[in-house]
């Protein structure tokens, strides 16, 4: 089975392809809509990439893509959990504190801003383009005392030494990676170290234009048949100022009462509804030390 991920090797998608599917061919691709379209053309199985961040909130190019581009449907997704270390060279790891530069994705040194303010504060840092990308740098100028943050899985691939574990802010970084394939996957991810924690279904809903009250309405049918919605979030439709979709995320697996009978409530007032995806929801229980 070929896996296409979000690349280079090394990033956290890399990661979550690895820890879900141990068994396959992984391949990299170098942005979220091309990783899709690999799918969507048939250049391989399945797709990986990042939809939510914990503190960065949802990837809005996944969600946007997922809306406007593709019709592949989400069969599963995988909670990873984010941990960000600070890495050089093996010959510099008694010197690190003194390294010129520190290189990794903006998003990751954000992460980790109390830490670099209290250690490594005239430190000079850039942005790379991503993790796994800092991580090479490091590996490729042998001359220069210069560190990168970026995960486990990027040291042991480059030959780095983790000088500092677990430097990032917050301890419940998590990212939502979705899974994307024409084919469903049956107990696919139940395997050593992955835990199924829910089911969820994920449909888009767009309201009729101006009627007062109709996003009342559209919860009102989840409500009163007690379906809890883990997540509603407005994207833009392209189509005007004011013109939004709403994602929203039903903690439930597709049944043959109350998600149809919800829609066809959301349906009778006049809304759109499109079904995303209807799948198990997963997440990582042990350190993936590959």
């Amino acid at each position: 089975m070929k896996i296409g991920y979000l690349g280079p090797q090394t990033t956290f998608t890399h990661e979550a392809a690895m820890t879900f599917f141990p068994k396959g061919e992984l391949i990299p691709f170098t942005t979220i809509p091309a990783t899709m379209d690999g799918l969507q053309n048939g250049d391989v199985d399945v797709a990986v990439v990042p939809i939510e961040n914990t503190l960065e909130g949802s990837v809005n190019i996944t969600m946007d893509y997922l809306i406007h581009e593709t019709h592949e449907p989400i069969v599963a997704e995988l909670i990873l959990p984010i941990k960000q270390h600070l890495m050089v060279l093996p010959q510099y790891a008694e010197e690190w504190t003194s390294m010129e530069k520190i290189y990794s994705h903006s998003h990751a040194l954000a992460q980790c801003h109390r830490f670099l303010h209290e250690h490594l504060s005239n430190v000079p840092k850039e942005e790379t383009t991503s993790t796994a990308a800092a991580a090479l740098k490091v590996s490729q100028e042998s001359s220069r005392n210069i560190g990168a943050i970026a995960n486990e899985l990027a040291a042991n691939h480059h030959g780095l030494k983790i000088v500092k574990k677990d430097i990032h802010d917050s301890k419940n970084n998590h990212t939502r990676f979705a899974i994307l394939s024409k084919e469903s996957f049956k107990n696919h991810g139940e395997h050593q170290g992955i835990l199924l924690k829910s089911h969820k279904t994920t449909i888009t809903v767009t309201l009729p234009m101006d009627e007062a009250g109709t996003l009342h309405q559209v919860l009102s049918a989840f409500a009163w048949r007690k379906l809890n919605l883990s997540k509603i979030e407005s994207r833009p439709m392209k189509t005007g100022l004011g013109h939004y979709y709403f994602i929203i995320d039903i903690e439930k697996k597709w049944d043959d009462v109350l998600i149809p009978g919800a829609i066809q409530e959301l349906e009778a007032i006049g809304c759109g509804v499109r079904i995303l995806g209807t799948y198990p929801s997963y997440s990582r229980t042990v350190p993936n030390n590959k």
